[in-house]
């Protein structure tokens, strides 16, 4: 058996939760490869919106185990909020022994060199996860599985704020003492202990017995450390690649690749957006699309759909497919558009350079319609909108095998 993956191809918040949702009813596993609870999955059910942070999204699977993988970080006091809302998971929720901690120095620092940025700020949500994924680089982090001995856990911890207590002093951050250090970690070991394992072991057995395994990404292709627009980036890798890394398979462990992609596109915080709309068109996409961060709150930049940085982002991810989401937040607009290259220079461009900044997206405009929210069949969806379909097709040579109509499960199309 292989792993089939769900991965961001735009800078995140397009819709990979529902999707992760709707496909994981037919899997057995379902695997959180890496980020923290700076992203999050809005999945509405019914009348009940949840939104999620760190648990995979195959919790709303009563049959399902969910893994949080190494590659991930991990607020303890997040997670055990995130937990109480579904009441019992122990036998359904796994936590990766080698997955690191976000301790509240990390989300201190984090929010300290944000303010010291100033007007170059990185636009983080400050919830620690750079500090955290750096502390992890430089060898000076922690493991949530160094959480069954928290008498030393609590003395390396301690030892650590000596070491730099000229930094933490010159960032006004507090140092804890023993007894402080050692009663917060006691709280967490007493919760997520229960739930502390050797995943990679597990989804290696997962595999060998021939389970269906499903790996989900948080943030998108746009945001990877290496492969998006650094500096304005996440701290972990956010590819497909990520996932082998993030659990500890191999790359022949993968299967079917599916990408998810907004019908528009957005962003939050900051850096380069080439196809941002700052005009009504933005704004109606923005009030339409409900587009507000679901860990944050912050409302999302909107512009329209980029093919060249779709196309970019399916190909380093090994796509088989895209997932289109939000189509029916285009009802409405009497012309819509599709970015197909860049001017850089005066010159044509069909490819993603290293630098977003000063380029000029070449648009091409298609008629609009009215009448895709809620259909459930191709045939039913309005003429104009097969059509942008298949030029988002075209240009970006994936085809697409499932559109998003709405929030709901049943609001989509299967190709």
């Amino acid at each position: 058996m292989k792993c089939d993956l769900i991965v961001g191809i735009q800078w995140g918040d397009e819709g990979k939760g529902k999707i992760v949702d709707l496909m994981a009813q037919n899997y057995d596993v379902v695997c959180r490869y890496q980020g923290g609870h700076n992203a999050g999955h809005t999945i509405v059910v019914g009348d009940k919106t949840l939104a999620l942070h760190l648990i995979p999204s195959g919790v709303l699977n009563p049959n399902a185990i969910n893994i949080i993988g190494n590659g991930v970080v991990i607020s303890p006091e997040a997670l055990i909020e995130e937990m109480q809302q579904f009441g019992g998971l122990v036998g359904r929720l796994f936590i990766s022994d080698k997955a690191h901690m976000i301790l509240e120095y990390h989300i201190l620092i984090d929010q300290a060199r944000e303010r010291l940025r100033g007007a170059k700020a990185i636009g983080t949500t400050g919830r620690g996860i750079g500090p955290a994924y750096g502390s992890k680089i430089e060898r000076s982090g922690h493991r949530i599985g160094e959480l069954r001995d928290t008498q030393k856990l609590a003395h390396s911890l301690v030892e650590y704020f000596e070491t730099y207590k000229a930094i933490f002093e010159a960032m006004d951050i507090k140092i804890p003492n023993f007894d402080e250090m050692k009663s917060t970690l006691d709280v967490y070991a007493k919760a997520l202990s229960p739930y502390i394992e050797d995943t990679t072991s597990l989804v290696w057995k997962s595999l060998d017995e021939e389970k269906r395994v499903l790996l989900e990404g948080a943030q998108g292709t746009l945001l990877d450390i290496d492969h998006g627009t650094y500096p304005f980036v996440t701290s972990s890798s956010t590819i497909s690649a990520g996932a082998c890394i993030g659990l500890g398979l191999s790359p022949k462990d993968i299967g079917n690749v599916t990408g998810i992609v907004k019908a528009y596109c957005t962003r939050v915080g900051n850096g380069p957006f080439p196809t941002e709309d700052l005009g009504n068109d933005g704004k109606i996409l923005g009030k339409n699309g409900h587009e507000f961060g679901t860990t944050t709150g912050r409302p999302r930049r909107c512009g329209w759909f980029d093919a060249v940085a779709v196309k970019y982002a399916s190909r380093i991810n090994g796509c088989d497919q895209l997932s289109l989401m939000k189509l029916d937040v285009l009802d409405g607009f009497d012309k819509v558009k599709i970015c197909t290259a860049y001017e850089i220079e005066g010159k044509r461009v069909e490819t993603l350079p290293q630098s977003l900044e000063n380029i000029k997206p070449i648009y091409e405009e298609f008629d609009g319609w009215n009448g895709s929210r809620g259909v459930d069949k191709y045939e039913d969806l309005p003429q104009n909108a097969k059509d942008y379909v298949k030029k988002i097709e075209e240009v970006t040579g994936t085809k697409v095998g499932l559109i998003s109509t709405g929030p709901d499960r049943s609001e989509t199309i299967i190709l």
